[in-house]
């Protein structure tokens, strides 16, 4: 199935959302709870997977269900089709503050990888599916690195990541080390791997975890300077759950008054 070519605009600066404008017929796919609003003619039907060529029968849409639930997604994703004779919109919202991303598959090989939770929306006849690492460090340590999203085809897709947004470009053998959580996406032929932080006291009392992502080029590589689960932990360590009280700041002497009030 060819994939439908689309027309976008981005608005916002730290909490985007993504606009798309359809052509009569031409439908786009969107994760669970993303869509912001839509326009006139636009019917929405909620699939198995993700309506890719790939996901046909019982069976294609039963596995690419299947893929989804593994990466802790939704069973379903819901596609946006321009049911009436003129363009018509929909748009895309993200569900914390960061960037959107605009992927063209085309120009990357038509693979790209991303963290299970980056995928916003793309235009249908894109195939979403998971990747496994097979190296051992990546298996058993990987955390948010260990079971990817693969998005497939020649279509255009949205990801979205937390924060400031980089891209950078490695060059054969070039070496990147990232936390873990903050990779968000890369190109297909880029080596990955998460290894050992090295050093106990580091490790123990580093305060950036055991392991790091460890990026081999060439390929293309998109990095989030904060990531969802940081950006989680912080306001529980903040909160009253945390061990703070109020509207309290974190700081040592909030601390100490908390204890003697309790006393």
């Amino acid at each position: 199935m060819a994939m439908d070519v689309i027309d976008y605009e981005i608005f916002g600066d730290d909490m985007q959302f993504v606009e798309v404008e359809l052509d009569p017929g031409e439908a786009a796919i969107g994760e669970a709870g993303t869509m912001f609003y839509m326009e006139d003619d636009i019917e929405m039907e909620t699939i198995f997977g993700d309506g890719s060529a790939g996901q046909t029968g019982i069976f294609g849409k039963l596995l690419g269900a299947g893929k989804r639930l593994v990466t802790g997604e939704s069973l379903f994703t819901t596609v946006f089709m321009n049911a009436g004779r003129a363009k018509r919109k929909v748009a895309f919202g993200a569900a914390y503050p960061g960037k959107i991303i605009p992927m063209h598959l085309d120009q990357m090989g038509g693979t790209l990888l991303c963290q299970k939770d980056a995928f916003l929306c793309a235009a249908k006849g894109v195939s979403l599916g998971i990747a496994f690492q097979k190296r051992l460090g990546a298996g058993f340590f990987g955390g948010e690195g260990f079971i990817l999203q693969k998005l497939e085809g020649d279509g255009l897709a949205f990801i979205h990541a937390g924060g400031a947004i980089i891209e950078k470009t490695l060059h054969p053998g070039q070496t990147l080390r990232v936390d873990t959580g903050c990779v968000v996406a890369f190109t297909q032929e880029v080596d990955f791997d998460i290894k050992y932080v090295g050093g106990v006291k580091t490790a123990l009392f580093g305060g950036e975890g055991i392991f790091f992502a460890h990026l081999r080029g060439p390929g293309k590589v998109w990095l989030q300077s904060l990531p969802l689960a940081r950006l989680a932990n912080r306001i529980v360590g903040a909160s009253k759950v945390g061990g703070s009280k109020g509207g309290e700041q974190g700081s040592v002497l909030g601390g100490l008054s908390n204890i003697f009030e309790d006393e």
